[in-house]
């Protein structure tokens, strides 16, 4: 009986050391992760739990992270839920669908006051995306739900034109 408590608590700790991590970040945090020089590409996905074509892309952005990560490509998926909602639907959600790439949640609910900033393309619909390389002065914007064909691509033709 010991042993299977033992073996309980074992598993446990680790499901807990391997779960997932949302950060809340106000718009002026994330905004400096926007601003920072790397030699990443960052690909910023924004989305909600609530947001059907968010959730059903949300596969796509995982294979790309995994299948992109030896090109210095890192997907960070950028939660627009309330902050208030985090333990009860986004962790869970988070958890639930091992997501495997960075998450955060953005606090910042006042969208008009930030969402030119992130793209002046951006009328605020999610699921959208965004490619940065501020270094580069890549900064890459669209609102549209992507299958994996068309994400790989559009990755793909941006690190082409930093190593032609």
């Amino acid at each position: 009986m010991k042993k299977l408590s033992l073996m309980v608590w074992l598993m446990a700790a680790l499901g807990a050391l391997n779960a997932q991590h949302v950060e809340v970040l106000d718009f002026p945090a994330f905004e400096q992760r926007l601003k920072t020089h790397s030699d990443t590409l960052f690909v910023y996905n924004f989305w909600a739990t609530w947001c059907r074509p968010c959730v059903k892309e949300m596969p796509y952005f995982e294979q790309l992270n995994q299948e992109f990560a030896h090109k210095k490509v890192k997907v960070v998926f950028v939660s627009l839920d309330f902050p208030d909602q985090l333990e009860r639907l986004v962790q869970p959600f988070v958890e639930k669908k091992n997501i495997q790439s960075e998450v955060v949640l953005l606090n910042a609910p006042n969208y008009n006051e930030w969402i030119d900033k992130v793209s002046p393309k951006w009328t605020g619909s999610i699921p959208a995306t965004l490619l940065s390389m501020p270094a580069k002065g890549i900064h890459d914007f669209k609102e549209q739900a992507f299958e994996y064909e068309e994400l790989s691509q559009w990755v793909s033709s941006t690190l082409n034109k930093l190593h032609p």
